[in-house]
């Protein structure tokens, strides 16, 4: 399949969309961030609302020229920027009435096997999404074997990591590692127990490099607080997610920077909270795909969509998000 075909056939897809559509209310005039722009699904179908207004990102290279060809097409409109979530701040706009993460692997770099995303294909290390410093390739072989280890555990939840991060090295020190049915093969062999009913052996470690070869955690993280600072009074920030460390980290921060926080000390006053709270009160009310959605696009069977709502207080830096969440942060940033 080649790329264009991937890219519109993505497109088709958006995750959610209905609901995408009926929280943030595209209607004359607004504007709007997509922070995965992907095959173009969510710009395109807000596009259709008269004189709203996207600015798109995405760090995938494969999807720049889709994004030109939006911009071609909406040149008053719509802008496309080659960007990670990090890099929001470049392109900042505080009248914002709604972003939108759509977190994970688009269909884009799922179907390119070339990429290496896949455990089912035999294809070169790779797991880069897109302005990437290194790739699974350099983790893989680099790496010591007791930061592999954390790795594996701490980002893929994965019970055997020491067992597998001691086999990778065993393995690379005879022959390098260089696919993925190699990187299959060693994990399997780690594993006491080849679980086939619904999660493959290899899905947790292949998630914990693909994690950490893209910084997602920290991408995440400065992403959502970026786009906070984005938001005018009463904008909205969407959230799809995919595996429950995103979501711990969404729900920990609409829930603890909203005005229903719960006070840490009963002698200090609720007005307190109220006045620095990034968030109007946040109803915890989560999003999931339909049967139906879930029978024509598979691949949104564990998805939850959270958002909440920007308050009218001023911005203050959440440091205790980065502090609730630093030993994902300092793992990502260790140097391969």
């Amino acid at each position: 399949m080649n790329n264009q075909t991937t890219s519109l056939e993505y497109s088709h897809f958006p995750v959610m969309l209905n609901e995408v559509l009926k929280i943030s209310s595209p209607i004359t005039n607004k504007k709007f961030i997509d922070c995965t722009f992907g095959g173009g699904g969510y710009s395109k179908e807000i596009l259709k609302f008269s004189k709203t207004n996207i600015k798109a990102i995405d760090r995938d290279k494969k999807t720049l020229s889709l994004g030109k060809k939006l911009e071609q097409s909406f040149p008053n409109r719509f802008r496309f920027y080659q960007i990670k979530f990090s890099q929001l701040d470049s392109i900042s706009d505080d009248h914002v009435d709604a972003v939108i993460f759509d977190l994970g692997l688009s269909s884009i770099q799922l179907d390119d096997l070339e990429r290496g995303f896949s455990f089912k294909s035999n294809k070169k290390l790779n797991m880069t999404m897109g302005l990437n410093e290194i790739s699974a390739l350099d983790v893989i072989n680099n790496l010591d074997e007791g930061n592999l280890k954390l790795i594996i555990k701490i980002l893929g939840d994965e019970k055997e990591a020491s067992k597998i991060a001691k086999n990778i090295v065993s393995y690379r020190n005879v022959k390098k590692i260089t696919n993925t049915s190699e990187l299959v093969k060693i994990i399997e062999k780690s594993k006491k127990k080849i679980h086939t009913k619904k999660i493959n052996p290899c899905t947790k470690t292949f998630q914990a490099l693909r994690i950490f070869v893209n910084k997602e955690i920290t991408e995440l993280i400065y992403g959502v607080v970026n786009a906070t600072k984005n938001l005018k009074p009463g904008g909205k920030i969407l959230v799809i997610s995919f595996h429950s460390l995103e979501d711990r980290i969404i729900k920990y921060y609409f829930t603890n920077f909203s005005k229903n926080k719960s006070r840490p000390s009963r002698y200090l006053p609720e007005s307190k909270i109220t006045e620095t709270a990034l968030f109007d009160e946040y109803k915890n009310k989560i999003f999931r795909p339909s049967k139906k959605e879930i029978e024509q696009n598979n691949r949104s069977r564990s998805a939850k969509l959270r958002f909440a709502v920007r308050s009218n207080n001023k911005f203050e830096y959440p440091k205790d998000l980065i502090t609730k969440f630093k030993k994902y942060l300092d793992l990502e940033a260790i140097n391969v």
